[in-house]
């Protein structure tokens, strides 16, 4: 199970160059990936979607590159050769204007505004894919690392959860039979009190009661929730992403606590399935970060 919070960070360094990638993930119904790439590394972006699909399906993912080239040949000058030839023709035309002598050199002129510019050199592709591409998956093996070793810490908090789940559900079945039976003995000690000596029919008197029974039976709704709470803990162990599937599981468990709840002619029953209740929003809360 992975939670879809986590951080990883991958770096590699290699021929005078040196790439960095941080990933920083928050939950989210989908995998959306905010990436932010270097203008001279911008081909990249494609391959580091693509892996970041491949190895992940849920969260938000902010993606952070750094790099850096050190390499000898990394940068180059150019020299605006046109702009020099203006500058020069421009001062020597105002030295014979003003009679000033001629003192231009070589390292002068360079100096001269947008002479010269530093520019970097075109990067190798086929270099910077195979080190991106190490640097990516490093990062994500770290922050799954991260987001496996959350999962876990959730996991362990969910099926402590769903032990407690199956406690209320076990009790909810062992009250039910009894609301009937004081259902059946409280009706009968109310018609006796009104009725005095007079013989109470019983025929009535049962079919009264069966019709509580029917209309109070909560068998099928404890039978469901049960299978979802067995489903739930299988799926607390399963290779695969679970996030969508538990979110389903705990709408159907609130749906069989209320109509358990709904049913319920009995303060006890309310009261526990006003604790279902409360552990269902706590799973709830708790699932919405597992991927």
């Amino acid at each position: 199970m992975y939670s879809m919070t986590g951080y990883g960070k991958g770096s590699l360094s290699r021929e005078g160059r040196e790439l960095t990638v941080e990933l920083k993930s928050v939950n989210n119904r989908f995998l959306d990936i905010g990436l932010k790439l270097p203008r001279q590394l911008s081909f990249l972006e494609d391959g580091f979607r693509s892996l970041l699909s491949q190895r992940l399906s849920r969260g938000h993912v902010d993606v952070y590159v750094n790099y850096r080239n050190i390499r000898r040949d990394a940068k180059t000058v150019h020299i605006d050769s046109a702009l020099l030839t203006a500058y020069v023709e421009a001062a020597r035309q105002c030295g014979k204007e003003l009679s000033l002598s001629d003192d231009l050199t070589l390292s002068k002129v360079l100096t001269l505004p947008d002479v010269t510019a530093v520019l970097p050199a075109d990067e190798d592709q086929e270099a910077l894919v195979s080190l991106g591409t190490e640097a990516m998956n490093e990062a994500i093996d770290n922050l799954l690392l991260m987001r496996e070793k959350e999962g876990n810490r959730l996991g362990e908090d969910l099926s402590a959860r769903i032990e407690t789940m199956k406690g209320f559900a076990q009790r909810i079945e062992l009250r039910a039979p009894a609301v009937v039976e004081e259902y059946r003995a409280k009706l009968t000690e109310r018609i006796e009190e009104l009725l005095g000596e007079t013989e109470v029919d019983r025929t009535r008197l049962a079919t009264e009661v069966a019709i509580f029974a029917d209309r109070a039976a909560i068998d099928e709704e404890i039978v469901r929730l049960n299978t979802h709470l067995v489903h739930f803990g299988e799926l607390l162990n399963a290779n695969e992403p679970v996030g969508r599937k538990m979110d389903f599981l705990v709408q159907e468990m609130n749906r069989e606590c209320n109509t358990i709840g709904s049913k319920a002619n009995d303060a006890e029953l309310t009261s526990i399935v006003l604790l279902c209740k409360a552990e269902i929003e706590k799973l709830r809360e708790q699932i919405q970060n597992i991927e």
